[in-house]
């Protein structure tokens, strides 16, 4: 057997072999599946999402509601000018849960891709931004008037119809609301979700 004694290795040799024993790790992983899922009878989900686009940051928000049968209630796009994605993410969550009052749904769950916010909505901490803390305060205001909510985090890959109509937010020259009818450019995408569609990520 042939065994290796790193420490003996000049720092550039490290260097080179470390991204090759990353990779070897990597290699061996498994990919995590991701699918979007449906919520309980009873229950509304709302999947949210954030985008800023560019140097300027240019901001937009978007949303979509489901029941479950997977089927579409609501969806919402937004510009918001210059922003940043943090806060993109924030104010997307937000005017999907003054939709949730809007409609009077009582038992909600609301999932996102940005899992730090999701993190920090969930455990109520507190951050240093005081832009940032004002709509995690409005937020975590707001959740109690339900009679249930969780909140969940979910890689991109089952977050697409949110991200999608978070896209059509930069395109939007004014709040846009959808009822009962989706865009159509959400139509392959909700179809996949319904049929319980499998992504798989690397790790």
């Amino acid at each position: 057997m042939i065994m290796f004694s790193f420490t003996s290795f000049s720092r550039c040799q490290r260097l080179v072999n470390k991204p090759i024993l990353t990779l070897l790790r990597n290699f061996h992983k498994e990919p995590i599946p991701v699918a979007w899922e449906k919520p309980e009878i009873g229950w509304t989900k709302l999947n949210f999402d954030g985008s800023c686009k560019g140097r300027a940051g240019k901001g937009s928000i978007g949303g979509i509601f489901r029941n479950h049968k997977a089927e579409f209630l609501l969806g919402y796009a937004e510009s918001i000018g210059r922003t940043t994605s943090t806060i993109a993410e924030l104010a997307a969550l937000r005017r999907g849960l003054e939709l949730v009052l809007e409609n009077g749904w009582n038992d909600v769950w609301l999932e996102g891709d940005a899992k730090t916010l999701v993190d920090i909505i969930v455990e109520k901490r507190r951050v240093r931004c005081a832009e940032v803390q004002r709509h995690v305060s409005d937020i975590i205001s707001i959740i109690p008037e339900f009679d249930n909510c969780m909140i969940t985090h979910i890689f991109r890959e089952g977050n697409r119809a949110a991200h999608k109509l978070a896209q059509l937010g930069h395109q939007s020259q004014k709040p846009q609301i959808w009822r009962r009818i989706p865009p159509h450019q959400l139509l392959q995408i909700m179809h996949e979700d319904a049929e319980g569609k499998i992504f798989f990520r690397r790790r």
